[in-house]
Formats: structure tokens, sequence, C-alpha cells
């Protein structure tokens, strides 16, 4: 085989902001980045949809708060559209139930604009892999300040057992733990699994209960009540 049959293709990434200096700025610590590559820019939410849909990105950075079409909604079509792109939003606070309704609408992890270049150039690789960005602690922590709002006026939550009877037990148990953010290596430690079995387990939940990723695990697990006294 020759060296070029070897050649690992660099994470295709676009970058959206409408603030062109926040945008190039993104951009240019990407793109310097071993690996990454960003292959467009946008700056805003309609410009983000066609933006994927030419480009098939792996990794769309978004910013929630835009003129027009915000991330939110950019976010919800292209996770419908395009699920092979992972969407990052970035947010100024982390409590903030913009970041949340991104999470919802299908983004696979948020971050806080204050983040270092380090940080952002390990995010989108982190998230290119298929794992969550955000520790699972801070998201539910997000996830619990925004369901305490409307709490009185929100539906029952549907029944954890029958939303989860596709599981095995060893999966529920499995699921549980994600939920209240551990990580695998801390749910193999707590259920005596070998690392590699609690992946295994870790992906046939996401199959069977068509997740994403570990953020919609957790939300999901909040929906149903598992991690509420």
């Amino acid at each position: 085989m020759t060296g070029d049959e070897h050649r690992i293709e660099p994470l295709r990434v676009v970058v959206v902001d409408d603030q062109p200096l926040a945008r190039t700025g993104n951009a240019l610590i990407l793109d310097s980045a071993e690996g990454l590559e960003v292959i467009g820019e946008a700056g805003n939410g309609e410009e983000a949809i066609e933006a994927v849909a030419r480009l098939r990105p792996d990794v769309a950075l978004m910013d929630v708060r835009m003129p027009g079409m915000g991330g939110i909604e950019a976010t919800r079509i292209i996770a419908d559209a395009h699920p092979s792109t992972r969407v990052i939003v970035l947010t100024t606070f982390d409590l903030d139930e913009y970041a949340f309704g991104s999470l919802r609408a299908g983004a696979s992890a948020f971050l806080l604009k204050s983040i270092g270049p380090e940080g952002l150039v390990d995010a989108v690789r982190t998230v290119a892999s298929g794992a969550a960005v955000v520790a699972p602690r801070l998201t539910a922590r997000l996830i619990e300040h925004y369901l305490a709002a409307p709490a009185a006026a929100a539906p029952p939550a549907p029944a954890a057992p029958a939303a989860l009877d596709v599981l095995s037990p060893r999966e529920r148990d499995v699921f549980e733990a994600l939920v209240r953010g551990l990580s695998n290596g801390e749910i193999s430690a707590e259920l005596h699994l070998a690392p590699s079995t609690v992946k295994s387990h870790v992906n046939a939940i996401f199959a069977k209960l068509h997740l994403r990723d570990r953020v919609q695990g957790v939300i999901l697990g909040y929906e149903l009540g598992l991690a509420r006294s």
C-alpha cells in the first residue's frame, strides 16, 4: 500500500457566527489545528443549513443567538436532515435556556464562548468521535435548572419502566448510571464491568432508544424522572 492509502482525512468543520470577528477567529483556531479543516463559514441559521447541505461537514460549530434564524432552529433542521453532522452550540452562560433548547434540538454538546483555543479544538475532535463534550454533570445541572422552571405546567413524564422496557436489566443499570453523569470508566468501576462491556452496553442503549449521544441520554433520563428525587 502507498502512503496515500494510509492517510487519514481531516475532520471537516463549518463555523457559524453572525459576528465576523468571532467567526474568523474560531475558524483560524480550528483550521490551524492538526487533523481539522474549516471548509465553510456562515453568518446565520439559513446560511448554516445551506452550508451543511452543500458541504456535509463532520462538525458544525453553531452560535445560538443570531439575527434571523437562530442556532436552535438551524440545529433542529440540520440534526434531522444530516444526522452524520455533529453540532456544537456556543453560548454565553452555562445555565442558558438557549443552550438547553439546542441540545433538545439535536446538538451533541454546548460550549461557553469563553473556552480557550485548546478546549475548542478538543471539543470538535471529541464530538466528531461520537462522544459528548460537555461534562455530563454540567449537562445534568443545565437540564435540572431548565426543568425546574416549568415543572408545574409540564405534562407528567412517561413511566420510566415502560419507556425503557426495550433495555435489558444490565443495560438499564448502565443507562441509569449514564443519566447520573458517570463516565464509562466510572460505570465500569461501579458496576464491576469491563470497559469494553460498558462501551458495548452504551452503544446498544443508544441504538435501542434512538439516541445520538450521551447528552440526549441525560436529557431522556431527566424527562423520565430517573434523576429526580
